[in-house]
């Protein structure tokens, strides 16, 4: 694996490479178990917070994760005694556990174009948080569609033991009010005392019995953005103002208002008067993460376009474009294929942007147009059996890619469900390889080739916490790739140093 920096963008640190370890899985495949293809883990998202984690199914349903505020590994296993003794500081790690699961999206057929719409989410994106209120977009190839997600506790009142001091007509008026110490018109005073332990209230020979049902998670759907995509949709990014977003396919980009279902804005059209002049396509799109009038997108030519959207109603002049024209390897039949970008995420520092193609994962500064200032080797040694990739379509596999919050430290995955960490400006050439997978034995899955029945519950709901201190580091030379297994997408937590990847059905987590 090679490494190439701009000197003059490279950022020092002194911080060595951190050690990934397991933390986490949900979805675990019992051995033996088929995998279902509705299934697959096809989008994951962070909130802004880091206290929820969605994740978006092949079978068009969002499952939603919660952080439950667990103990860190060191100090729910390390007697008392011991931690005192320790000099050092104690990080704590997020835990998850699952909180509840939609329904987003179903199977439909365009009659007029005479194609099936599959339900697969594509994207999953999490807005502003609103009266202890969640609400999260979601997308299939056509439609998106925005959720809120709210907690509700049930309680129900199951007996009534009224003191005879207090009259009937008072007891009503005990019934529906819960304000302690009200005088009432005989002369008695209720205080309010509460026994959680048994759920039982009491106000001084008024006693109430209540059931503390479950509490539940209720995902109701507020409104429907359709019938503005004609190609299918690979990218949702939430504005900073928090009232606008964009929606981006194939060859178009729409600005919607979250407010406003019917009606959007096409700022961004790459359809040619004739299809066949087609000579590129769209493949991400974001926002900036900080000013509201600024977005990039990539095409499938490699290039990132960055542009103002006070310069023109309709921004088809990109007002910077990043390019490599200094890109390494011999010209060849697939060398526009694996050109082709990915994924694209804007780093927190808005300055900084990371974008993946099939080969390289590479740092790109916008104040440098030319190249960019990092370029990781992801796939180098895949070149030689491009052929063979491109006739079994591996050549076309999507690999996504994710920043830290506070630093330049990003991830992405590989084949054999391998996990490649990197950080810039460490010194270091080479970054960090984990098999995101708890168990090294295990068969890799292949996909059905007819639909397979939906259950009533995502496999994902299946989560349990384990240590794992049994990764092992791998440099790209000595791999023996699993084509059948890859990891294609993945989210870092805003705050903390871990990494959610979706591994077939599985959903893991790792953290440093």
């Amino acid at each position: 694996m090679s490494l190439s920096v701009s000197s003059d963008c490279s950022s020092s640190s002194s911080s060595a490479a951190l050690e990934w370890k397991f933390s986490q899985v949900f979805g675990d495949k019992v051995p033996g178990e088929d995998v279902q293809d509705i299934d697959i883990i096809s989008a994951i998202e962070f909130d802004k917070t880091g206290n929820h984690l969605a994740a978006g199914d092949r079978g068009g349903r969002v499952v939603i994760f919660e952080d439950k505020g667990g103990k860190d590994d060191m100090i729910e296993f390390t007697p008392r005694k011991e931690l005192e003794q320790l000099d050092s500081v104690v990080s704590k790690h997020p835990k998850f556990q699952y909180k509840t699961e939609f329904q987003s999206h179903e199977p439909e057929f365009d009659y007029l174009k005479s194609i099936e719409i599959e339900e697969k989410i594509n994207k999953v994106r999490w807005c502003a948080t609103t009266n202890a209120s969640s609400f999260i977009l979601s997308a299939n190839d056509k439609t998106i569609k925005l959720w809120k997600v709210k907690d509700r506790g049930k309680k129900q009142v199951k007996e009534m033991d009224i003191c005879e001091s207090v009259s009937s007509e008072n007891s009503l008026l005990a019934e529906k009010s819960f304000v302690g110490g009200r005088n009432l018109a005989n002369g008695h005073s209720l205080e309010l005392t509460k026994n959680m332990e048994y759920g039982v209230s009491s106000y001084n020979g008024i006693h109430n019995k209540i059931a503390c049902l479950e509490d539940t998670t209720l995902a109701r759907c507020q409104r429907v953005y359709a019938h503005a995509h004609e190609f299918n949709i690979n990218s949702i990014s939430i504005n900073s103002d928090w009232e606008t977003f964009l929606s981006g396919d194939d060859l178009r980009i729409n600005l919607w208002n979250l407010e406003v279902s019917n009606q959007c804005f096409n700022i961004i059209d790459m359809k040619p008067e004739n299809m066949d002049d087609l000579i590129e396509m769209i493949t991400a799109a974001e926002f900036h993460p900080f000013h509201c009038n600024l977005l990039a997108y990539s095409s499938s030519r490699g290039f990132i376009r960055l542009v103002d959207m006070r310069q023109s109603a309709l921004c088809d002049r990109a007002a910077r474009i990043l390019k490599d024209e200094k890109s390494q390897g011999p010209k060849s039949l697939f060398t526009e294929i694996i050109a082709s970008i990915t994924d694209m995420k804007f780093a927190n520092d808005g300055r900084h942007i990371l974008s993946r193609d099939y080969m390289n994962l590479k740092l790109w500064d916008l104040h440098m147009d030319a190249s960019p200032v990092a370029t990781f080797r992801i796939h180098e040694n895949l070149r030689p059996k491009l052929c063979d990739l491109y006739n079994s379509d591996a050549i076309f596999d999507k690999f996504g890619c994710c920043v830290a919050g506070d630093r330049l430290t990003f991830a992405t995955g590989s084949y054999s469900n391998l996990l490649r960490v990197f950080a810039f400006g460490t010194g270091s050439e080479e970054g960090v390889t984990v098999t995101a997978n708890k168990n090294s034995n295990r068969k890799p899955h292949v996909q059905p080739t007819t639909r397979a029945r939906r259950s009533s519950l995502s496999n994902l709901a299946r989560g349990f916490y384990r240590q794992g201190h049994d990764n092992h580091s791998t440099t790209g030379n000595e791999l023996s790739y699993d084509f059948n297994s890859k990891l294609l997408h993945l989210a870092w937590h805003p705050t903390a140093s871990l990494i959610a990847c979706a591994v077939g059905n599985s959903l893991l987590m790792y953290s440093a």
